[in-house]
C-alpha cells in the first residue's frame, strides 16, 4: 500500500525525540496494528484471566481475575506516565542509554499526531504506544499463575507497579528500543525474552519466597472450572496472532508467515505434551491439551517472524515436551510450588524457543536471520534471566516489609475471595 498522510493533522514540524521519525501513514499497516492492538488486549482480558481463573479452587475464582483486572489497570497508567519512556523514550546504543530509555516522553511529551517509532514510520507513534502497552499488562499478569491462592492484593498492587518499571520496562529497552541486547544481534520477534522467560523467571522467584500453598503438595487442588480454562486458552490462540503476527509491524508477507507459524507451533505444542502425559497417566486430559498448546504459542513467539513453518513444527512441539517436564518432573524435583506453571510454561517455554530462534532462523524469512546465533541468544538470556530474578526479589522483600507479602493461614483456608475481596462466586 502506498504510503499517505491524508490522515494526519497539519501543523508545525514537531520537535522528535531521538527514538522518532516523521510519521509517513500507512493505512493498511496501521489498521493491522490497530487490530493486533485489539486481540493482544483480549489475551489478558479475558484470555489469561479466564485461562488462570478455571484452575485455581473456587474459593480463589474472583481473585485471579481481579490480579488481571488490576495488571491491566495499573500498567496502562503507568505505561503513559512513565513506563512508555523508559522503553522506548530514546535509541540507546551508548552510555547508561544501553541499559535504560530516558525521561523525554514522560506523559508521552513530543509524542503528537505527526510523530512514529523510528523503527516502524508508517505507524502513528501513539498507535505504537498502545501496542506495547498491551504486551506490557500481560507480562506482570503472567506471572501472577506462580503465586496463585496465596499473595496479598495489596502486595500484589506494589508489586505490579514496582515490577513494571524496574524489570519490564529496562529489558523491554534492552531487546526493543534500542538497548544492548537488540543492538548486538538477539533475535526477540514477539516476546520471548522480554515477556515469557521474563515473568517465568520472576513467577519462579515469587513462588520460592512466599512459599507453598497450605496443604501442597498433600491435598489435590483440582482446578474447580475447566470449561473457563478451555475458554481462556481458545482465547489466548486467537489473540496471539495479534502479538505474533502484528509484531511484523506491517499488514505483509512476514505478519502472514508469523501468523501461520503462530497456529502451526500451538498445535504441534499440544502434541509435544499429551503424548508423555498419555504414556504417563495413560489417558490425555483436557488441561493437558490446551496447556500444550500455550506452550507452543509461548516457545514460537521469539522465533515467529524468523523462521520458517517447517521449523515451527518442530519448534511447538519441542516447546510442548519441555514444558510438560518443566511443569512436573522439574516442579517434583525441586519442590516449589508454581501455581498454575508460570514458570513451567512461560519461563521453560520461552528459553526452548529463543535457543532454537538461534538454530532456525532463516536469512529468506527475516533478513536479520543471516546473522543469528545460539551464543547470542544465550547470553541475551543469561542478562534477562539474571536481572529478572534479581530485581523481582528486591520488590518482593520491599513487598514483604511494607504491604506484606502473603495472607495469613485462616484467610488462606477460607479463601481469597472472601478475604481479600469481600465476594464469592454462587452457582
Amino acid at each position: 500500500m502506498t504510503a499517505t498522510t491524508t490522515n494526519v493533522v497539519e501543523t508545525a514540524a514537531p520537535v522528535l525525540l531521538k527514538h522518532q521519525a516523521a510519521l509517513a501513514l500507512d493505512t493498511g499497516h496501521t489498521s493491522w496494528i490497530i487490530v493486533s492492538t485489539a486481540l493482544v488486549l483480549l489475551m489478558t482480558l479475558p484470555g489469561l484471566a479466564l485461562f488462570y481463573g478455571g484452575m485455581v479452587r473456587k474459593k480463589n475464582v474472583l481473585s485471579v481475575l481481579a490480579q488481571s483486572v488490576a495488571a491491566a489497570v495499573i500498567v496502562s497508567v503507568l505505561w503513559i506516565v512513565i513506563g512508555y519512556s523508559l522503553s522506548f523514550g530514546i535509541n540507546g546504543n551508548e552510555g547508561v542509554n544501553r541499559f535504560l530509555g530516558s525521561f523525554d516522553a514522560f506523559l508521552l511529551n513530543g509524542v503528537t499526531m505527526n510523530t512514529a517509532f523510528g523503527l516502524a514510520p508508517q505507524l502513528p507513534e501513539f498507535l505504537w504506544v498502545a501496542y506495547q502497552m498491551t504486551f506490557a499488562i500481560i507480562t506482570p499478569a503472567l506471572i501472577a499463575g506462580a503465586f496463585a491462592e496465596r499473595m496479598k492484593f495489596s502486595a500484589f498492587v506494589l508489586f505490579t507497579a514496582l515490577w513494571t518499571l524496574f524489570v519490564y520496562a529496562p529489558i523491554c529497552h534492552w531487546v526493543w528500543g534500542g538497548g544492548f541486547l537488540g543492538s548486538e544481534g538477539v533475535l526477540d520477534f514477539a516476546g520471548g525474552a522480554v515477556v515469557h522467560v521474563n515473568s517465568g523467571v520472576a513467577g519462579l522467584v515469587c513462588a520460592i519466597v512466599l512459599g507453598k500453598r497450605r496443604g501442597f503438595p498433600r491435598e489435590y487442588m483440582a482446578p474447580h472450572n475447566l470449561a473457563f480454562t478451555m475458554i481462556g486458552a481458545s482465547l489466548l490462540l486467537v489473540g496471539w496472532l495479534g502479538f505474533n503476527g502484528g509484531s511484523a509491524w506491517t499488514a505483509d508477507a512476514l505478519a502472514s508467515v508469523a501468523v501461520l507459524n503462530t497456529i502451526v507451533a500451538a498445535m504441534t505444542g499440544a502434541i509435544g505434551w499429551t503424548i508423555p502425559e498419555w504414556i504417563e497417566r495413560k489417558q490425555p486430559t483436557v488441561l493437558g491439551m490446551i496447556s500444550g498448546l500455550v506452550a507452543g504459542l509461548v516457545a514460537i513467539t521469539p522465533a515467529a517472524g524468523f523462521v520458517d513453518p517447517k521449523a515451527s513444527l518442530l519448534i511447538g512441539l519441542l516447546g510442548g515436551v519441555a514444558c510438560f517436564f518443566g511443569a512436573t518432573a522439574l516442579k517434583k524435583a525441586f519442590k516449589y510450588d508454581d501455581s498454575l506453571d508460570a514458570f513451567g510454561v512461560h519461563g521453560v517455554g520461552g528459553i526452548v524457543g529463543a535457543i532454537l530462534t538461534g538454530v532456525f532462523a532463516n536469512a529468506t524469512i527475516n533478513a536479520a536471520g543471516e546473522n543469528a546465533s545460539v551464543i547470542k541468544q544465550a547470553l541475551g538470556l543469561v542478562a534477562v534471566i539474571g536481572w529478572s530474578a534479581l530485581i523481582t526479589f528486591i520488590i518482593l522483600m520491599i513487598c514483604k516489609y511494607t504491604t506484606g507479602l502473603r495472607v495469613d493461614e485462616e484467610q488462606e483456608i477460607e479463601g481469597l475471595d472472601a478475604t481479600q475481596h469481600g465476594e464469592a462466586q454462587h452457582g
